[in-house]
Protein backbone atom coordinates (compact mmCIF):
# COMPACT_ATOMS: atom_id res chain seq x y z
CA UNK A 1 0.00 0.00 0.00
CA UNK A 2 2.85 2.39 0.92
CA UNK A 3 4.51 1.57 -2.39
CA UNK A 4 1.50 3.03 -4.26
CA UNK A 5 1.35 6.27 -2.30
CA UNK A 6 4.57 7.75 -3.68
CA UNK A 7 3.70 7.19 -7.41
CA UNK A 8 0.22 8.63 -6.81
CA UNK A 9 1.68 11.70 -5.14
CA UNK A 10 4.07 12.15 -8.05
CA UNK A 11 1.22 11.81 -10.53
CA UNK A 12 -0.78 14.38 -8.60
CA UNK A 13 2.12 16.89 -8.63
CA UNK A 14 2.79 16.31 -12.36
CA UNK A 15 2.06 19.24 -14.64
CA UNK A 16 -0.57 18.33 -17.23
CA UNK A 17 1.26 19.58 -20.31
CA UNK A 18 -1.26 17.88 -22.61
CA UNK A 19 -4.17 19.82 -21.12
CA UNK A 20 -2.19 23.09 -21.11
CA UNK A 21 -1.35 22.72 -24.79
CA UNK A 22 -4.94 21.92 -25.73
CA UNK A 23 -6.48 24.69 -23.67
CA UNK A 24 -3.95 27.25 -24.95
CA UNK A 25 -5.82 27.38 -28.26
CA UNK A 26 -9.45 27.03 -27.15
CA UNK A 27 -10.84 27.51 -30.64
CA UNK A 28 -8.88 24.58 -32.00
CA UNK A 29 -9.83 22.45 -29.00
CA UNK A 30 -13.55 23.19 -29.45
CA UNK A 31 -13.35 22.28 -33.14
CA UNK A 32 -11.63 19.02 -32.23
CA UNK A 33 -14.24 18.21 -29.55
CA UNK A 34 -17.06 18.96 -32.00
CA UNK A 35 -15.48 16.68 -34.62
CA UNK A 36 -15.05 13.82 -32.15
CA UNK A 37 -18.62 14.31 -30.90
CA UNK A 38 -19.85 14.10 -34.50
CA UNK A 39 -17.96 10.84 -35.03
CA UNK A 40 -19.38 9.48 -31.78
CA UNK A 41 -22.94 10.44 -32.74
CA UNK A 42 -22.47 8.68 -36.08
CA UNK A 43 -21.30 5.51 -34.33
CA UNK A 44 -24.07 5.74 -31.72
CA UNK A 45 -26.76 6.10 -34.37
CA UNK A 46 -25.48 3.26 -36.53
CA UNK A 47 -25.14 0.90 -33.56
CA UNK A 48 -28.56 2.00 -32.32
CA UNK A 49 -30.21 1.36 -35.67
CA UNK A 50 -28.48 -2.00 -35.93
CA UNK A 51 -29.76 -3.04 -32.50
CA UNK A 52 -33.24 -1.73 -33.36
CA UNK A 53 -33.10 -3.79 -36.56
CA UNK A 54 -32.50 -7.02 -34.66
CA UNK A 55 -34.82 -6.20 -31.76
CA UNK A 56 -37.79 -5.01 -33.81
CA UNK A 57 -37.62 -7.97 -36.18
CA UNK A 58 -37.45 -10.55 -33.38
CA UNK A 59 -40.02 -9.17 -30.91
CA UNK A 60 -42.68 -11.48 -32.31
CA UNK A 61 -40.28 -14.42 -32.07
CA UNK A 62 -39.58 -13.58 -28.45
CA UNK A 63 -43.29 -13.66 -27.59
CA UNK A 64 -43.93 -17.11 -29.10
CA UNK A 65 -45.27 -19.75 -26.72
CA UNK A 66 -43.29 -22.63 -28.16
CA UNK A 67 -40.32 -24.87 -27.44
CA UNK A 68 -39.48 -25.89 -31.01
CA UNK A 69 -40.27 -24.42 -34.41
CA UNK A 70 -40.65 -26.22 -37.75
CA UNK A 71 -39.81 -24.24 -40.90
CA UNK A 72 -39.08 -25.01 -44.54
CA UNK A 73 -35.35 -25.50 -45.33
CA UNK A 74 -35.54 -22.70 -47.89
CA UNK A 75 -37.15 -20.23 -45.49
CA UNK A 76 -35.28 -16.92 -45.39
CA UNK A 77 -36.90 -15.07 -42.48
CA UNK A 78 -40.26 -14.63 -40.75
CA UNK A 79 -41.97 -12.94 -43.71
CA UNK A 80 -40.38 -15.33 -46.23
CA UNK A 81 -40.99 -18.70 -44.60
CA UNK A 82 -42.18 -20.68 -47.64
CA UNK A 83 -44.49 -23.56 -46.69
CA UNK A 84 -44.45 -27.27 -45.95
CA UNK A 85 -47.15 -29.96 -45.67
CA UNK A 86 -49.43 -29.71 -42.64
CA UNK A 87 -49.10 -33.46 -42.12
CA UNK A 88 -45.60 -32.84 -40.74
CA UNK A 89 -47.34 -31.44 -37.66
CA UNK A 90 -49.32 -34.65 -37.22
CA UNK A 91 -46.15 -36.68 -37.67
CA UNK A 92 -44.39 -34.59 -35.01
CA UNK A 93 -47.17 -35.48 -32.56
CA UNK A 94 -46.01 -39.12 -32.75
CA UNK A 95 -42.65 -38.26 -31.20
CA UNK A 96 -42.40 -38.88 -27.44
CA UNK A 97 -42.25 -35.66 -25.45
CA UNK A 98 -44.30 -33.59 -27.92
CA UNK A 99 -47.44 -32.13 -26.34
CA UNK A 100 -48.85 -30.20 -29.32
CA UNK A 101 -47.94 -29.11 -32.84
CA UNK A 102 -49.88 -26.15 -34.21
CA UNK A 103 -49.67 -24.20 -37.49
CA UNK A 104 -48.51 -20.61 -37.80
CA UNK A 105 -49.20 -18.46 -40.84
CA UNK A 106 -47.34 -15.22 -41.62
CA UNK A 107 -47.59 -12.94 -44.62
CA UNK A 108 -47.21 -9.28 -45.55
CA UNK A 109 -50.50 -7.75 -46.71
CA UNK A 110 -51.73 -4.46 -48.09
CA UNK A 111 -53.71 -2.64 -45.43
CA UNK A 112 -55.72 0.50 -46.08
CA UNK A 113 -55.47 2.92 -43.16
CA UNK A 114 -59.04 3.59 -41.90
CA UNK A 115 -58.14 7.24 -41.22
CA UNK A 116 -55.98 8.30 -44.16
CA UNK A 117 -57.16 5.65 -46.66
CA UNK A 118 -53.53 5.16 -47.65
CA UNK A 119 -52.15 1.69 -48.24
CA UNK A 120 -49.31 0.41 -46.07
CA UNK A 121 -47.75 -2.97 -45.40
CA UNK A 122 -48.75 -4.88 -42.30
CA UNK A 123 -47.78 -8.37 -41.20
CA UNK A 124 -50.77 -10.68 -40.87
CA UNK A 125 -50.32 -13.54 -38.40
CA UNK A 126 -52.73 -16.45 -38.22
CA UNK A 127 -52.81 -19.20 -35.58
CA UNK A 128 -55.17 -21.65 -33.91
CA UNK A 129 -57.07 -19.61 -31.28
CA UNK A 130 -57.87 -22.78 -29.32
CA UNK A 131 -54.17 -23.05 -28.46
CA UNK A 132 -52.62 -19.65 -27.67
CA UNK A 133 -49.44 -19.13 -29.69
CA UNK A 134 -48.13 -15.94 -28.04
CA UNK A 135 -47.32 -14.79 -24.53
CA UNK A 136 -49.29 -11.59 -25.13
CA UNK A 137 -52.07 -11.10 -22.54
CA UNK A 138 -54.11 -8.75 -24.74
CA UNK A 139 -54.11 -11.28 -27.57
CA UNK A 140 -55.05 -14.18 -25.30
CA UNK A 141 -57.92 -12.16 -23.82
CA UNK A 142 -59.43 -11.74 -27.30
CA UNK A 143 -59.10 -15.29 -28.63
CA UNK A 144 -62.86 -15.73 -28.77
CA UNK A 145 -63.21 -12.54 -30.81
CA UNK A 146 -60.83 -13.58 -33.59
CA UNK A 147 -62.80 -16.79 -34.05
CA UNK A 148 -65.53 -14.65 -35.63
CA UNK A 149 -65.34 -14.33 -39.43
CA UNK A 150 -63.15 -11.52 -40.79
CA UNK A 151 -62.13 -10.31 -37.33
CA UNK A 152 -58.59 -9.24 -36.41
CA UNK A 153 -56.61 -7.63 -33.61
CA UNK A 154 -54.52 -4.53 -34.32
CA UNK A 155 -51.04 -3.63 -33.05
CA UNK A 156 -51.38 -0.27 -31.29
CA UNK A 157 -47.62 0.30 -31.68
CA UNK A 158 -47.85 0.24 -35.47
CA UNK A 159 -46.07 2.95 -37.42
CA UNK A 160 -48.52 5.47 -38.92
CA UNK A 161 -51.43 7.77 -38.14
CA UNK A 162 -53.74 5.52 -36.15
CA UNK A 163 -54.57 7.61 -33.08
CA UNK A 164 -58.26 7.94 -33.98
CA UNK A 165 -58.58 4.27 -34.93
CA UNK A 166 -56.88 3.11 -31.73
CA UNK A 167 -59.10 5.38 -29.62
CA UNK A 168 -62.26 3.96 -31.21
CA UNK A 169 -61.14 0.37 -30.71
CA UNK A 170 -60.17 1.08 -27.09
CA UNK A 171 -63.68 2.47 -26.49
CA UNK A 172 -65.21 -0.74 -27.83
CA UNK A 173 -66.49 0.80 -31.06
CA UNK A 174 -66.57 -1.19 -34.28
CA UNK A 175 -63.84 -0.29 -36.75
CA UNK A 176 -63.83 -1.58 -40.28
CA UNK A 177 -60.76 -1.65 -42.50
CA UNK A 178 -59.61 -3.19 -45.74
CA UNK A 179 -56.94 -5.89 -46.06
CA UNK A 180 -56.13 -7.42 -49.44
CA UNK A 181 -59.35 -5.81 -50.78
CA UNK A 182 -61.41 -7.61 -48.16
CA UNK A 183 -63.38 -5.76 -45.47
CA UNK A 184 -62.47 -6.82 -41.94
CA UNK A 185 -63.52 -5.92 -38.41
CA UNK A 186 -60.90 -4.73 -35.91
CA UNK A 187 -62.12 -5.82 -32.47
CA UNK A 188 -59.13 -5.47 -30.16
CA UNK A 189 -55.64 -4.16 -29.53
CA UNK A 190 -52.29 -5.57 -28.51
CA UNK A 191 -48.72 -4.24 -28.42
CA UNK A 192 -45.67 -5.54 -30.25
CA UNK A 193 -44.37 -2.72 -32.43
CA UNK A 194 -43.23 -1.80 -35.91
CA UNK A 195 -40.15 -3.32 -37.48
CA UNK A 196 -37.96 -2.86 -40.53
CA UNK A 197 -40.04 -5.54 -42.27
CA UNK A 198 -43.54 -4.15 -41.63
CA UNK A 199 -45.28 -1.09 -40.23
CA UNK A 200 -47.28 -3.21 -37.79
CA UNK A 201 -49.05 -6.50 -37.13
CA UNK A 202 -52.56 -7.89 -37.45
CA UNK A 203 -53.42 -11.10 -35.59
CA UNK A 204 -56.28 -13.38 -36.40
CA UNK A 205 -57.34 -17.00 -36.46
CA UNK A 206 -55.97 -19.50 -38.95
CA UNK A 207 -59.38 -19.70 -40.62
CA UNK A 208 -59.59 -15.93 -41.07
CA UNK A 209 -56.07 -15.94 -42.42
CA UNK A 210 -57.07 -18.46 -45.10
CA UNK A 211 -60.04 -16.24 -46.00
CA UNK A 212 -57.73 -13.24 -46.46
CA UNK A 213 -55.31 -15.25 -48.58
CA UNK A 214 -57.39 -17.73 -50.58
CA UNK A 215 -54.36 -18.79 -52.62
CA UNK A 216 -52.77 -20.22 -49.48
CA UNK A 217 -53.14 -24.00 -49.65
CA UNK A 218 -54.97 -25.18 -46.54
CA UNK A 219 -52.89 -28.37 -46.62
CA UNK A 220 -49.65 -26.41 -46.08
CA UNK A 221 -48.40 -24.15 -43.29
CA UNK A 222 -45.65 -21.52 -42.96
CA UNK A 223 -44.34 -22.72 -39.61
CA UNK A 224 -45.10 -25.24 -36.89
CA UNK A 225 -45.13 -24.42 -33.19
CA UNK A 226 -44.26 -27.42 -31.04
CA UNK A 227 -44.85 -27.43 -27.30
CA UNK A 228 -43.29 -30.20 -25.25
CA UNK A 229 -44.49 -32.20 -22.32
CA UNK A 230 -43.34 -30.92 -18.91
CA UNK A 231 -39.82 -32.16 -18.20
CA UNK A 232 -38.99 -32.97 -21.83
CA UNK A 233 -35.56 -31.82 -23.04
CA UNK A 234 -35.97 -29.55 -26.11
CA UNK A 235 -32.57 -30.51 -27.52
CA UNK A 236 -33.21 -34.24 -27.22
CA UNK A 237 -36.68 -33.97 -28.78
CA UNK A 238 -35.20 -31.77 -31.50
CA UNK A 239 -32.71 -34.48 -32.44
CA UNK A 240 -35.44 -37.12 -32.53
CA UNK A 241 -37.62 -34.91 -34.74
CA UNK A 242 -34.73 -34.26 -37.13
CA UNK A 243 -34.23 -38.00 -37.56
CA UNK A 244 -37.94 -38.80 -37.77
CA UNK A 245 -39.29 -36.09 -40.06
CA UNK A 246 -38.55 -35.86 -43.82
CA UNK A 247 -35.91 -33.37 -45.02
CA UNK A 248 -38.55 -30.88 -46.21
CA UNK A 249 -38.62 -29.32 -42.71
CA UNK A 250 -36.02 -27.90 -40.33
CA UNK A 251 -36.38 -28.22 -36.58
CA UNK A 252 -35.18 -25.23 -34.55
CA UNK A 253 -35.29 -24.36 -30.89
CA UNK A 254 -36.89 -21.02 -30.05
CA UNK A 255 -33.45 -19.47 -29.54
CA UNK A 256 -32.25 -20.82 -32.88
CA UNK A 257 -35.36 -19.39 -34.55
CA UNK A 258 -34.50 -15.96 -33.13
CA UNK A 259 -30.89 -16.29 -34.28
CA UNK A 260 -32.15 -17.42 -37.69
CA UNK A 261 -33.99 -14.09 -38.06
CA UNK A 262 -31.03 -12.02 -36.86
CA UNK A 263 -28.68 -13.84 -39.21
CA UNK A 264 -30.90 -13.04 -42.18
CA UNK A 265 -30.86 -9.30 -41.51
CA UNK A 266 -27.15 -9.27 -40.65
CA UNK A 267 -25.81 -11.37 -43.54
CA UNK A 268 -28.42 -11.61 -46.28
CA UNK A 269 -29.54 -8.00 -46.57
CA UNK A 270 -27.71 -4.82 -47.47
CA UNK A 271 -29.03 -3.00 -44.42
CA UNK A 272 -26.92 -4.98 -41.96
CA UNK A 273 -23.78 -4.20 -43.98
CA UNK A 274 -24.72 -0.52 -44.21
CA UNK A 275 -24.95 -0.14 -40.43
CA UNK A 276 -21.55 -1.81 -39.93
CA UNK A 277 -20.09 0.42 -42.63
CA UNK A 278 -21.55 3.47 -40.89
CA UNK A 279 -19.79 2.57 -37.65
CA UNK A 280 -16.50 2.08 -39.51
CA UNK A 281 -16.93 5.42 -41.30
CA UNK A 282 -17.57 7.20 -38.00
CA UNK A 283 -14.43 5.64 -36.57
CA UNK A 284 -12.30 6.67 -39.57
CA UNK A 285 -13.72 10.21 -39.54
CA UNK A 286 -12.80 10.51 -35.87
CA UNK A 287 -9.26 9.25 -36.50
CA UNK A 288 -8.74 11.83 -39.26
CA UNK A 289 -10.12 14.72 -37.21
CA UNK A 290 -8.06 13.95 -34.12
CA UNK A 291 -4.93 13.35 -36.21
CA UNK A 292 -5.26 16.75 -37.88
CA UNK A 293 -5.59 18.47 -34.51
CA UNK A 294 -2.71 16.63 -32.86
CA UNK A 295 -0.44 16.88 -35.89
CA UNK A 296 -0.97 20.64 -36.06
CA UNK A 297 -0.38 20.93 -32.33
CA UNK A 298 2.89 18.98 -32.57
CA UNK A 299 4.08 21.16 -35.44
CA UNK A 300 3.19 24.36 -33.60
CA UNK A 301 5.13 23.28 -30.50
CA UNK A 302 8.08 21.64 -32.20
CA UNK A 303 10.44 24.16 -30.65
CA UNK A 304 9.26 23.31 -27.14
CA UNK A 305 9.62 19.60 -27.84
CA UNK A 306 13.14 20.23 -29.16
CA UNK A 307 14.01 22.00 -25.92
CA UNK A 308 12.77 19.02 -23.91
CA UNK A 309 14.89 16.69 -26.03
CA UNK A 310 17.93 18.90 -25.63
CA UNK A 311 17.39 18.85 -21.85
CA UNK A 312 17.55 15.07 -21.89
CA UNK A 313 13.89 14.09 -21.89
CA UNK A 314 13.30 10.85 -23.75
CA UNK A 315 10.87 10.29 -26.57
CA UNK A 316 8.64 8.30 -24.21
CA UNK A 317 7.96 11.42 -22.13
CA UNK A 318 7.19 13.53 -25.18
CA UNK A 319 4.95 10.84 -26.67
CA UNK A 320 3.13 10.69 -23.36
CA UNK A 321 2.18 14.36 -23.76
CA UNK A 322 0.63 13.71 -27.17
CA UNK A 323 -1.22 10.62 -25.95
CA UNK A 324 -2.46 12.62 -22.98
CA UNK A 325 -3.94 15.14 -25.39
CA UNK A 326 -5.55 12.30 -27.34
CA UNK A 327 -7.19 10.82 -24.24
CA UNK A 328 -8.41 14.23 -23.05
CA UNK A 329 -9.98 14.85 -26.45
CA UNK A 330 -11.61 11.40 -26.43
CA UNK A 331 -13.35 12.09 -23.11
CA UNK A 332 -14.32 15.68 -23.96
CA UNK A 333 -15.73 14.58 -27.32
CA UNK A 334 -17.60 11.60 -25.88
CA UNK A 335 -19.66 13.61 -23.39
CA UNK A 336 -21.51 15.83 -25.90
CA UNK A 337 -21.67 12.90 -28.31
CA UNK A 338 -23.60 10.71 -25.89
CA UNK A 339 -25.83 13.65 -24.91
CA UNK A 340 -26.81 14.43 -28.51
CA UNK A 341 -27.37 10.73 -29.19
CA UNK A 342 -29.84 10.52 -26.30
CA UNK A 343 -31.91 13.25 -27.95
CA UNK A 344 -31.69 11.73 -31.42
CA UNK A 345 -32.70 8.32 -30.06
CA UNK A 346 -35.81 9.82 -28.49
CA UNK A 347 -36.69 11.78 -31.64
CA UNK A 348 -36.24 8.73 -33.88
CA UNK A 349 -38.21 6.49 -31.53
CA UNK A 350 -41.18 8.86 -31.58
CA UNK A 351 -41.07 9.22 -35.36
CA UNK A 352 -40.64 5.54 -36.29
CA UNK A 353 -41.83 3.47 -33.28
CA UNK A 354 -38.54 1.57 -33.47
CA UNK A 355 -36.99 0.34 -30.18
CA UNK A 356 -34.11 2.80 -30.16
CA UNK A 357 -32.75 3.20 -26.62
CA UNK A 358 -29.39 4.09 -25.14
CA UNK A 359 -27.81 1.20 -23.26
CA UNK A 360 -24.86 1.15 -20.89
CA UNK A 361 -23.14 -1.53 -22.99
CA UNK A 362 -23.40 0.57 -26.15
CA UNK A 363 -22.09 3.64 -24.35
CA UNK A 364 -19.09 1.65 -23.09
CA UNK A 365 -18.45 0.24 -26.56
CA UNK A 366 -18.47 3.70 -28.17
CA UNK A 367 -16.26 5.08 -25.37
CA UNK A 368 -13.73 2.30 -25.97
CA UNK A 369 -13.86 2.90 -29.73
CA UNK A 370 -13.39 6.59 -28.97
CA UNK A 371 -10.27 5.95 -26.89
CA UNK A 372 -8.85 3.58 -29.53
CA UNK A 373 -9.67 6.12 -32.24
CA UNK A 374 -7.83 8.92 -30.44
CA UNK A 375 -4.93 6.65 -29.50
CA UNK A 376 -4.40 5.67 -33.15
CA UNK A 377 -4.49 9.34 -34.13
CA UNK A 378 -1.96 10.15 -31.42
CA UNK A 379 0.33 7.35 -32.57
CA UNK A 380 0.26 8.64 -36.15
CA UNK A 381 0.80 12.25 -35.06
CA UNK A 382 3.90 11.38 -33.03
CA UNK A 383 5.87 9.92 -35.95
CA UNK A 384 7.22 13.35 -36.88
CA UNK A 385 8.16 13.99 -33.26
CA UNK A 386 10.07 10.71 -32.90
CA UNK A 387 12.14 11.34 -36.04
CA UNK A 388 13.00 14.92 -35.12
CA UNK A 389 16.59 15.86 -34.18
CA UNK A 390 17.06 18.74 -31.73
CA UNK A 391 20.10 19.93 -33.71
CA UNK A 392 17.96 20.26 -36.83
CA UNK A 393 15.19 22.09 -34.98
CA UNK A 394 17.41 24.87 -33.72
Amino acid sequence: MLGLIKPLQQLRRRTSLGWLQLSHDKGRMLVAVAGIAFADVLMFMQLGFQNALYTSNTRLHQSLETDLVLIHPQARNLINLSSFPRRRLYQAMNVPGVKSAEPLYVKIANWKNPETRRETSLMVVGFNPDRPAFALPEVNQNLSAIKLPDTVLFDRASRGDYQGTIAQIAEGKAVKAEVERRTINVSGLFTVGASFAADGILMTSDQNYLRLFPRQNAASVNAGLIQLQPGADPVEVQQVLKAYLPPDVKVLTKEEFIDFEKSYWAKNTAIGFVFNLGVAMGFVVGVIIVYQVLSTDVSDHMGEYATFKAMGYRNVYLLGIVFEEALILSVLGFLPGVGVSFGLYSLTRQATNLPLYMTLLRAVIVLLLNVIMCTISGAIATRKLQAADPADMF
